[in-house]
């Protein structure tokens, strides 16, 4: 069987896209599939896409997106059934997905990993919230043969309009890529990675790190595809790479979470603590969403429920190496046993028949 997996991004480049299915891709192909993938963006695109400015480019590539979206509809035969993550076009209505199940009336499995029925405010991008349509997720799950979410929050926000959900979270490979190597730091590191759109999430908590510099001694390390707009002697910012992903990560003694308690954030799928856990780095995080799900607190991480809990936690850990060490892991114990793409294997594979 064929099966066409429409997707926003390049292979490779997104972590929603590389960790709920890319990393299966090999899987599929033991099992007797065959896929192509065909990303709304290219690779040029994607390099801009994030940054500011370059209008006049942004427009053509979208409708260069678009145009190739229309060029598809000649090969959806050629699919026995069309898998695809969070939406087929960036703007206006989903027609392409009614095309593929009322028109050619193809096997769709529709994928999301946010709350991508919201507007999410954290996004600077006003012209881009408006133009969206936010009421195509509840019709694309409506046309859905099966509909797959990160988090419960998702999947009882898609049985609204589909019987047939299932609960698969972003996963961790805990054998071949996420593996811990001891790394000795000069001076305790504090780590955060996540890219452009979550990394206003960190600005909550750098008045308590800042606080905390006054009396101990660490860094903090930014890994991200954009610079934060702040900053102080103790931060590094280590621009993101594919190549180094996991050696820049296994250089933090501390994983950080920090969440706002919105509707939005009750979407988040926790892939931060996640990483961090696999890699046996003890990790704190706001007690929002399946963050308390992922973590048992003061057993595989620390949660947190203010800024008076984030400056005790982080105290606590910058000060105790054994519970750093003891944290770290339980939580890649976890992560194996629920989070892990060993653990999830079959799951992600029973959604094709």
């Amino acid at each position: 069987m064929n099966i066409m997996f429409l997707v926003p991004y390049p292979p490779g480049r997104a972590p929603s896209q590389r960790f709920r299915f890319e990393q299966y891709l090999e899987n599929l192909t033991a099992c007797g599939y065959s896929y192509q993938i065909f990303p709304f963006w290219d690779e040029i695109a994607w390099k801009i896409l994030y940054r500011s400015g370059y209008h006049p480019k942004k427009f053509l590539y979208l409708m260069k997106g678009l145009f190739n979206r229309l060029l598809l509809l000649g090969k959806l035969k050629q699919a026995d059934i069309i898998f695809v993550h969070r939406e087929t076009t960036p703007l206006g209505l989903p027609w392409m997905e009614w095309v593929i199940s009322r028109l050619f009336k193809k096997l769709l499995v529709y994928d999301f990993d946010d709350a991508i029925w919201m507007a999410d405010n954290n996004s600077k991008n006003w012209l881009i919230r408006r133009l969206k349509d936010y009421g195509k997720v509840k019709r694309i799950c409506c046309w859905s043969n099966e509909v797959s979410c990160g988090n419960q929050f998702l999947a009882d926000y898609a049985l609204r309009f589909n019987d047939n959900v299932k609960v698969i979270p972003t996963t961790i490979d805990t054998q071949f890529h996420h593996v811990p190597v001891d790394h000795v730091n000069e001076s305790i590191t504090i780590g955060w990675t996540g890219t452009q759109s979550t990394l206003p999430y960190l600005n909550a908590v750098i008045p308590i790190i800042e606080k905390l510099s006054f009396d101990y001694e660490f860094v903090l390390k930014v890994i991200c595809n954009v610079k934060p707009d702040f900053d102080f002697p103790w931060l590094q910012f280590i621009p993101w790479n594919l190549n180094n992903e996991i050696k820049d990560l296994n250089s933090f003694d501390i994983g950080i979470m920090p969440l706002p308690n919105t509707t939005w954030a009750q979407g988040k799928c926790g892939f931060k603590i996640l990483q961090y856990m696999a890699l046996e780095k003890a990790a704190v995080a706001s007690a929002v969403g399946v963050n308390t799900e992922i973590i048992e607190h003061g057993e595989s991480g620390l949660l947190c429920r203010n800024l008076d809990d984030w400056y005790y936690n982080l105290q606590l850990l910058i000060t105790d190496k054994e519970l750093r060490a003891k944290l770290g892991k339980k939580g890649r114990k976890t992560v194996q046993l629920k989070f892990s793409k060993s653990a999830n294997r079959e799951k992600f594979l029973n959604l094709f028949p």
